[in-house]
């Protein structure tokens, strides 16, 4: 019992060990990406969200003349043709991957005079402001260009309109952004009629934002995606959103597999005190405490060697190193065989291969429920055929068919 309470003493031990690392592996994490996160919004440009243009009669005028004698009223939007290009590529920020794209949007709306008489119409299109950048951005009427001026994150354009008349105009831009692309049908909760928007991407990995709406139909193209949303008549306050896919960032990775270090370090210490056990083998709780030591030394070492080298190199040196410490250290009270063998074996499921399950996002469940399972498998059938308790164990009670075991007793051995 003294034995078992000082290990359990020494798991808990290393348990907080890897508690702090990994808390100081978030906040290093967290404060990284805050502060190069705004030095690639502003070099890049910030996640992109684009809003309908809008269209009223009335108001004021830039000089803050009123246009006409009546109210400013909205005209409204009655079609959107919206064809969306992104392509994405992964940019590296001090030690950082942020996911980076450049975006070719190209739109046709259509508005309509709802008076019955002529009317001057003052269109607004929203952009982004800060950050922003803009390439060939252009209004046109048909093939003519219509002069749109750009003040303040809003582009204004003027147009007359006659009784009842549908009007038409096109937009076209090249920008980029960071991280997540939106697109919002209405301002607020508003209707929608006669919309299309069609999004095409160089990536197949697509993730749609939380709270948006699901494309009406989409299909792999290449190594790309296509979408599209389509609606003749719409009342909906959600937008249409992608989150852009990442790569794998050495930060969060590290802190993840450093807060499920105690599990694995528990699956070694019971596996390795169970065989130990069947093959007469004595550890004793200071064995098992720099056997802890050696666990952690992977952690930390792949914690802070990323700092300096690919995630690739420092988990196979970190893994590497940790092995060594093990296999060098067991096989002075344990000797090669169990050392390399039992250990060395037991340390690469369920430190090297357990941690390595976190390269893939959604199987690391899947493969330690897997390797649990097949773990309890293999000490069962190892346990069931030893006399654990030490004494000699009478062959009649060991038979597992006892009329064979007689059988064979009587026959006497094959000569």
């Amino acid at each position: 019992m003294r034995r078992l309470i000082a290990i359990a003493l020494v798991w808990l031990g290393c348990s907080l060990a890897w508690l702090v690392l990994g808390s100081t592996l978030l906040v290093r994490s967290d404060e990284s990406s805050a502060r190069l996160g705004d030095g690639v919004n502003a070099l890049w440009g910030p996640p992109i969200r684009q809003l309908p243009p809008r269209a009223f009669v009335g108001g004021e005028r830039p000089d803050g003349s009123p246009k006409t004698t009546r109210p400013r009223s909205d005209v409204p939007l009655t079609g959107s043709a919206i064809d969306v290009v992104l392509d994405l590529e992964h940019r590296k920020k001090g030690l950082v991957w942020f996911p980076t794209y450049a975006v070719d949007f190209r739109a046709r709306y259509s508005f309509a005079n709802p008076d019955a008489e002529p009317r001057e119409v003052s269109f607004e299109l929203p952009l982004e402001s800060e950050h922003a950048l803009y390439d060939g951005f252009v209004v046109s009427d048909g093939d003519r260009p219509v002069s749109a001026e750009v003040t303040q994150g809003v582009a204004r354009w003027t147009a007359q309109l006659g009784p009842s008349e549908k009007k038409s105009y096109e937009v076209r831009y090249r920008s980029r952004g960071t991280s997540r692309w939106q697109y919002d049908l209405t301002a607020g909760t508003g209707s929608v009629r006669d919309f299309r928007l069609s999004l095409a991407t160089d990536f197949d990995e697509v993730n749609f934002l939380p709270g948006t709406l699901s494309p009406s139909k989409h299909e792999a193209s290449g190594t790309g995606w296509r979408g599209s949303w389509e609606f003749s008549s719409l009342v909906a306050s959600s937008p249409i959103g992608l989150s852009l896919p990442e790569r794998l960032n050495p930060g969060p990775l590290a802190s993840k597999i450093t807060f499920f270090a105690p599990v694995s370090l528990l699956f070694f210490f019971f596996v390795v005190a169970i065989l130990a056990h069947a093959q007469n083998k004595q550890l004793h709780p200071l064995h098992y405490l720099f056997l802890g030591c050696a666990f952690f030394a992977f952690h930390l070492l792949f914690s802070y060697l990323v700092d300096h080298v690919s995630i690739a190199p420092s988990f196979a040196i970190a893994a590497a190193v940790s092995i060594a410490l093990v296999v060098s250290y067991g096989r002075l009270f344990v000797g090669w065989r169990f050392a390399v063998r039992e250990m060395g074996l037991a340390q690469l499921i369920y430190l090297v291969l357990f941690s390595f399950s976190f390269f893939f996002s959604g199987f690391t469940g899947l493969s330690i429920t897997v390797g649990a399972i097949l773990t309890l498998f293999v000490l069962m059938q190892i346990t069931g055929r030893r006399d654990l308790s030490g004494e000699a164990r009478d062959p009649k009670i060991a038979c597992a068919q006892p009329y064979r075991c007689a059988a064979a007793a009587e026959a006497g051995p094959v000569t």
